[in-house]
């Protein structure tokens, strides 16, 4: 008997170890890695220069308080802002504690501009965490529920609709911030156009609002370019980063430009863990390999190469409404809930997810070869017209 709490329905396979895009369960047999970790594992498992450079930090120091200089934290924080062209980074653990720093940076930026009541616009369908105030954010009443009351202060709208924000923008005097994810993931891999960005962009500088993105999922190269807001060519006033920025560490960042610089002073928020040295070295050797082996252009590629295949193998199928995605963000939505694939996949050697009910969510590694990518949607596609043929 586990004592462990049962708040996750977890698969019947234990794994011992991974290489690459494989992961390989106590029996031996191996499984192609097509979740990793949720966009956790960039750079797959076991990759030789993330190894070496954990090795080395731990040989030397894990752990240091911020109350001290963290010069392996300086070095991330100055290599994301040359990545992203934003000015300052607090390190946390993970994407809702750089969520939550994010909502409370609007309440105080909004409270410094004379605002009692500070409010968020966000979107239906988003998932920005499971604190109270992340959950509160989030769009999905499933994950909601029981944990009323709810934080208050935020104004919910269609994703990807700028006339709904409009329309607050015109009626809402205590906006304060958009906070949005470029590609919902959680939400079901839904993919907002480049001009809805940028005419969000111009409704906050109008407005004054921060513009805040949720890059937590989507950013750090999966979309085939280093944070998913970039393809519209606008920069954010704030932005959230976790999930694959440590290729498995736990690793959060909320960076920030223009405005919302320098709002947090000396006590306002921290972390205690939070860019430790073995965590912004994993980030550094993450960035490093994704530039230096080409892998933002790989993305691009290999995403457009996996949902053709899984265009041409699904063809026709009438219960396949939709194939769509950006990069290695890709989703087959279903038009029946479809939540038996995951084990189905596990008994067939792959891993995968559903998420929003009906649709397949596959986030594989950025280093995925174009055979194993293959071997990915074939086994799927066999996987999925099973399960229809029921």
């Amino acid at each position: 008997m586990s004592h462990l709490m049962k708040n996750y329905a977890r698969q019947a396979v234990a794994f011992t170890h991974g290489e690459g895009c494989s992961l390989f369960d106590e029996q031996g047999r191996r499984y192609l890695d097509g979740l990793a970790g949720i966009a956790v594992n960039t750079l797959g498992h076991n990759h030789p220069r993330l190894v070496a450079a954990l090795g080395d930090q731990i040989s030397r120091m894990i752990h240091v308080s911020n109350l001290y200089n963290v010069r392996e934290q300086e070095s991330l924080a100055d290599r994301l802002a040359l990545l992203s062209a934003m000015d300052q980074v607090f390190f946390c653990n993970s994407g809702c504690e750089a969520n939550e720093a994010a909502i409370k940076l609007a309440r105080l930026f909004g409270h410094q501009k004379g605002i009692d009541q500070p409010a968020i616009v966000v979107m239906e369908h988003a998932f920005h965490g499971r604190t109270l105030a992340t959950l509160s954010a989030t769009g999905n009443r499933k994950v909601q529920a029981g944990f009323e009351p709810l934080v208050s202060g935020f104004v919910r709208v269609p994703f990807d609709d700028l006339a709904a924000i409009e329309h607050v923008a015109a009626n809402n005097q205590n906006v304060v911030a958009v906070l949005f994810e470029p590609v919902q993931g959680e939400g079901g891999i839904n993919v907002c156009h480049d001009e809805f960005m940028r005419g969000l962009r111009r409704i906050c500088d109008a407005k004054g609002w921060l513009f805040m993105v949720d890059e937590v999922q989507c950013g750090i190269g999966r979309t085939g370019t280093w944070f998913a807001h970039q393809h519209a060519g606008i920069k954010p006033d704030v932005m959230t980063l976790a999930k694959g920025l440590g290729s498995g560490v736990p690793v959060g960042a909320c960076l920030t430009a223009g405005v919302a610089t320098d709002v947090f002073k000396p006590g306002n928020h921290g972390s205690t863990f939070g860019g430790n040295p073995l965590a912004c070295v994993a980030a550094l050797t993450t960035l490093a390999v994704l530039e230096e082996d080409n892998l933002l252009v790989r993305a691009v590629g290999l995403g457009e190469h996996i949902r053709a295949r899984l265009r041409e193998r699904l063809s026709g199928h009438p219960a396949i409404v939709d194939i769509r995605g950006n990069g290695l963000m890709i989703g087959i939505e279903l038009d029946r809930p479809c939540s038996a694939l995951v084990a189905a996949g596990l008994e067939a050697g792959i891993l995968i997810n559903v998420t929003a009910d009906r649709v397949v969510r596959l986030l594989p590694p950025l280093v995925m070869s174009d055979d194993e990518a293959d071997e990915l949607v074939d086994t799927l596609a066999v996987v999925i017209k099973q399960l229809l043929a029921v």
